[in-house]
């Protein structure tokens, strides 16, 4: 039994593959970090660019009055005017991301 747990002490064979693992997993998990990282900053770009397109849209309507013989009825208007959010690409980042835009 001595002899036996002498060489599982001993024994080294399995030493190569784990550091491999870990330095691969190691490269693996820090690429995807920096992955999600982008995929974050691209999701928050397209979203500001789905609010400025609807920040962009021009509500504004106008119906025409009605007159007949014996009665008649009044129009309706609605002006819209640009609000304080409607600008476009408001959304600014608080940092130096210099790297990561075009």
């Amino acid at each position: 039994m001595a002899h036996l747990l002498n060489q599982l002490i001993n024994d080294e064979a399995g030493f190569i593959v784990s550091a491999e693992l870990v330095l691969v997993s190691t490269i693996a998990v820090l690429a995807m970090i920096v992955g999600l990282s982008e995929v974050a900053l691209n999701i928050n770009n397209e979203l500001e660019d789905v609010g400025a397109a609807f920040g962009n849209i021009n509500q504004s309507y106008k119906v025409g009055g009605l007159d007949g013989h014996m009665g008649g009825t009044y129009g309706s208007k609605y002006s819209d005017r640009q609000d304080f959010c409607d600008n476009y690409c408001n959304i600014v980042p608080n940092g130096d991301f210099s790297g990561e835009r075009p």
